[in-house]
């Protein structure tokens, strides 16, 4: 099923919320000036449109944390589990969990660890997520909102190039076995990029953006 957006128009021919991207583009189009952006939901459209365009657009756009019902995006596998990371500096406080996507139920949760970064999280989490389905048996995939995660898993090699001092030794040894079961085991389990930009943030996110 093809996604369905909704298109705020901020500036353009009649400014205004438009349910397809033909119309949306009949009113900026060759229009000098021209401020629209594209939201997952009629909710988040509406309230885009009566705040600022600046907060959703340009390079000085806020970094929002939108959460979104997920029941209203049918491409979403419910059945499903969520990770996500989050570091406080880089490097920093970092910690990581995975929830259950159809009722937010977390999973797991570990840290935070001292001198670590969201890289290393988001692929510990993913890691930790493959090895918890695999022992339990569950064939339901993982969303991970993470590229570089991602692409770790699929090396088996966390490739961070943080450097590697007494207060993180710890969290290197969390690395040094997760590249390990990476190595030795097989799965089937289906890895997932959750498109933040079209769904809102990720269910698991630790909301400190």
């Amino acid at each position: 099923m093809a996604k369905k957006n909704y298109y705020t128009v901020w500036n353009g021919v009649t400014p205004g919320i438009y349910s397809t991207w033909l119309e949306c583009k009949a009113q900026v189009d060759g229009y000098e000036g021209a401020i629209y952006k594209s939201f997952p939901t009629l909710e988040l459209a509406q309230k885009a449109y009566s705040e600022s365009p600046w907060l959703y657009v340009g390079k000085n756009a806020e970094k929002k944390s939108i959460k979104v019902n997920i029941n209203d995006i049918p491409e979403i596998e419910k059945d499903s589990l969520c990770v996500d990371a989050a570091c406080s500096g880089n490097p920093g406080l970092m910690e990581y969990r995975g929830v259950y996507t159809k009722t937010n139920e977390e999973v797991f949760h570990l840290g935070p660890y001292e001198q670590g970064t969201n890289n290393i999280g988001e692929f510990l989490a993913l890691v930790h997520g493959l090895a918890l389905l695999k022992q339990k048996g569950y064939k339901i995939p993982i969303y991970s909102d993470s590229r570089n995660a991602i692409k770790w898993v699929k090396e088996k090699k966390c490739k961070t190039k943080l450097e590697r001092v007494s207060e993180n030794e710890a969290l290197f040894y969390l690395i040094e076995r997760a590249e390990k079961w990476l190595r030795e085991n097989t799965y089937t389990t289906r890895i997932i990029k959750w498109e933040t930009d079209q769904w809102g943030e990720i269910p698991a996110d630790f909301g400190r953006k």
